[in-house]
């Protein structure tokens, strides 16, 4: 029996929430978050807690949570912080610009999430 998941390449965007676990508006935004992910199936959902995964996640100097990363291999749609509001990241989604060259910590990033997307999964 052949898995789908794993033999069908998925290009889909990924749409990276940088948190951190100690963060109290993070926490809050989780559920918020997930249900995003839950109405945008054409997007691939990430939370990566920057400390927890400080080895993929210290070259972003997270300032402000919660911090969103909107990227794919060909590049980054957008890398800011936002308002932990659903409607907000939903109207973000469907405006996005196109990619702007991919930059190493963005690359690395992304190549952690592929080799391991059930760590970060949110669904």
């Amino acid at each position: 029996m052949t898995d789908f998941a794993t033999t069908v390449p998925d290009d889909r965007l990924w749409v990276v929430c940088l948190c951190a676990e100690w963060c109290g508006a993070c926490r809050e935004y989780r559920p918020l978050f997930e249900q995003v992910a839950r109405e945008h199936p054409e997007f691939r959902f990430a939370w990566v807690d920057i400390e927890d995964h400080a080895d993929i996640a210290d070259d972003f100097d997270v300032e402000t949570f919660p911090t969103i990363l909107i990227a794919d291999d060909a590049g980054t749609r957008f890398l800011g912080p936002l308002l932990p509001h659903a409607e907000t990241l939903a109207r973000l989604l469907d405006a996005l610009q196109p990619a702007q060259a991919l930059v190493p910590e963005v690359a690395t990033l992304l190549g952690a999430l592929q080799r391991e997307p059930l760590t970060f999964s949110v669904r």
